[in-house]
């Protein structure tokens, strides 16, 4: 049997690349514009090898019963990391996964196939054009995971995009993001200023090292109007290989000091990685 070799295209958006991780038999990277975006593992569905969707993770655990089938709209496809994993631990689950760049969907379903009977939908277009289309009331969870590069787009950081996603949600909903930044922390800050306004209840999960400052990382953001249970959150975040807090409450009030919410007239992308922080080799 011939070893897997890396595969490489230019698509819509950028350069993606696929490469095969040695240890594991079907498990592949896909880089795009040389920036890590998705491991998935055909064999093992549920493995999630990056910290921050090990961290989405632990949300979509928590979010229900386990096992009990939910309706989640992913925003930025990837490699459909998480669509897998929640058809594996969720069967019956519905799915929508909204990916601007055509090609890499075309590329990853040819060399990354999801199995039959997924409950997996994908959709190439905008996130926020989507979400302002969508069903109201017709999600349980909505997933952002969107990057233009390595930065999140501008239309997807204000008040009006945090509306989109809350109407599409249903009472008890819940919205995910994943973030990145670093001190003095602009970004993430705005973001929850933004999310403040629309949503009753935040949570915020990131590594220590990450929140004091030390370094730029991913932060997941929570956002919903039913009180969050974050204790199990806590139990599992800290247990991960690279622990994580999850901060709430008054502890978060804090963090976001007098940050001003993101309207559409002066919305910027998150800002640019420092060279190294996500590239490979």
């Amino acid at each position: 049997m011939s070893e897997p070799i890396p595969v490489t295209r230019t698509t819509d958006h950028g350069t993606a690349k696929l490469m095969p991780d040695v240890d594991r038999e079907r498990a592949w990277l896909l880089t795009v514009d040389g920036a890590p975006q998705s491991y998935v593992d055909l064999d093992a569905p549920t493995h999630l090898e990056f910290e921050y969707a090990r961290r989405l993770g632990h949300v979509l655990d928590t979010a229900a019963e386990p096992g009990r089938a939910l309706d989640v709209v992913h925003l930025g496809g990837g490699a459909l990391t998480l669509p897998r994993y929640v058809a594996a631990t969720r069967p019956g689950s519905r799915q929508d996964v909204v990916e601007a760049d055509r090609g890499l969907l075309d590329l990853v379903v040819e060399h990354l196939p999801l199995p039959a009977d997924s409950g997996i939908t994908l959709h190439a277009a905008d996130a926020r054009a989507w979400l302002e289309a969508a069903p109201p009331s017709s999600a349980d969870i909505v997933i952002a995971d969107v990057f233009g590069g390595s930065r999140v787009p501008a239309h997807l950081t204000t008040v009006a995009y945090a509306r989109a996603a809350e109407r599409v949600l249903r009472p008890d909903g819940v919205y995910l993001a994943n973030l990145a930044d670093s001190a003095p922390f602009a970004f993430l800050r705005s973001q929850l200023a933004t999310f403040a306004t629309v949503f009753q209840e935040l949570v915020l999960i990131a590594e220590p090292a990450v929140l004091r400052g030390r370094r730029f990382g991913n932060a997941v953001l929570l956002a919903g109007h039913r009180p969050l249970d974050t204790a199990p959150l806590a139990r599992r975040s800290a247990a991960d290989a690279f622990p994580a807090r999850v901060e709430h409450g008054a502890a978060l009030r804090d963090f976001l000091g007098g940050a001003e919410p993101v309207h559409d007239e002066n919305a910027v992308p998150s800002p640019e990685p420092p060279d190294g922080a996500f590239s490979i080799g």
